[in-house]
């Protein structure tokens, strides 16, 4: 068994850091850096491997016919990797031929548990063989467990259920709207104008692409959302300048970038953004799609840095594996949207909620 210990490279560091680490049941251990509790996150790398991927039963004689087979029937979209997986194990992966891979990616920061974690398991077929999806037309017992759990553990308080990261930036963007709008009844145009930060990445539908900086994922699809402006990562004085009470309505930031580099943001900078926005009406949106939920030794990135938003969105590892996706909302915010102003048919199905109950359970 190898532990690996991971935190965020920011200004918060101490200089003095004192690791205590305390053993747990199952291979797990508790970790506390100068009195706070942080993740271990342990490998376990005696994983048995599984019976051999039978290919023929779909018609495949091996991984050669499976990548030949996906360029005549499926979009272009992805560059993939040589390599057809067909079953995992904890931290390592598998391929029809037998070969074993371990897991460094985690499916994009999504495997949070690894591969057919048993209490994940059970509580997926436990939820499958009840209730898989009933629509938002209904209350369901497990959406409303969720959302009690990410009240308690976070600074929201209340949460609005999505299907992936981009479904919960486009949310927190028509939230940030309304929410404009409904403080500025009076005003003949209310704050419409976002900030984004440099490398940013904040998903790949329309409106979220045009907070993304990314010109590879962007320039084909032009125009896109008006109103967006980016300013250089870190750069107080630029965003500064930028920050206009009566124009800006949210700023975006990813307190740790993922897609664009592994970048973390100084505490003077988050406590900066905090304040700037404070002064000015504009809302503090942190998207914790791929840094939250325990991948830095907190449960959220941002309570490093002792600086909290007033929207978090949510989604990789929230349900270990399903998609899901979450805004997380002060009552401030959520009191400006109403019935009808936002949905989705499959978000927070109780099959999804349930699997990540038990992320939770797990990682908190």
């Amino acid at each position: 068994m190898s532990c690996m210990h991971v935190f965020p490279y920011s200004s918060v560091s101490q200089p003095n850091i004192v690791h205590r680490v305390f053993k747990l049941e199952g291979g797990r251990s508790l970790v506390r850096v100068n009195g706070h509790r942080v993740m271990s996150a342990c490998l376990n790398l005696e994983v048995k491997a599984p019976e051999a991927a039978n290919l023929g039963k779909s018609g495949f004689g091996g991984s050669k016919d499976v990548i030949e087979e996906e360029g005549r029937v499926i979009v272009g979209t992805y560059a993939r990797n040589p390599i057809v997986l067909v079953s995992g194990r904890g931290c390592k992966l598998y391929v029809a031929e037998g070969r074993e891979y371990l897991d460094m990616s985690s499916g994009i920061a999504v495997n949070s548990l690894g591969h057919g974690d048993p209490t994940w398991l059970k509580a997926v077929i436990e939820q499958a063989n009840t209730l898989t999806h009933d629509s938002n037309i209904y209350y369901s017992i497990p959406q409303v467990e969720l959302a009690k759990r990410l009240v308690a553990c976070s600074l929201a308080d209340r949460v609005f259920f999505s299907n992936s990261g981009t479904e919960a930036n486009e949310a927190a963007i028509k939230f940030t709207r309304k929410f404009q709008r409904h403080s500025h009844t009076n005003a003949k145009e209310p704050p419409t104008e976002f900030i984004s930060l440099t490398n940013s990445f904040h998903g790949r539908t329309i409106s979220a692409l045009a907070l993304t900086s990314k010109e590879h994922c962007n320039s084909p699809f032009e125009p896109f959302m008006p109103g967006a402006t980016f300013v250089e990562y870190g750069n107080i004085k630029e965003t500064r300048e930028l920050i206009q009470k009566g124009k800006t309505a949210a700023v975006f930031v990813e307190p740790i970038q993922g897609e664009g580099g592994i970048y973390s943001a100084t505490k003077e900078f988050l406590q900066f953004l905090r304040s700037a926005c404070d002064d000015s009406g504009a809302l503090l949106v942190f998207d914790e799609v791929q840094c939250g939920l325990g991948w830095t030794g907190y449960l959220w990135a941002h309570e490093s840095y002792g600086v909290f938003p007033d929207i978090m969105t949510l989604a990789k590892p929230l349900a270990g594996g399903l998609p899901i996706g979450a805004v997380l909302v002060t009552e401030r915010v959520a009191s400006a949207v109403n019935s009808g102003d936002h949905g989705s048919t499959f978000a927070g199905s109780p099959l999804v909620c349930n699997a990540a109950l038990a992320v939770l359970d797990i990682i908190s």
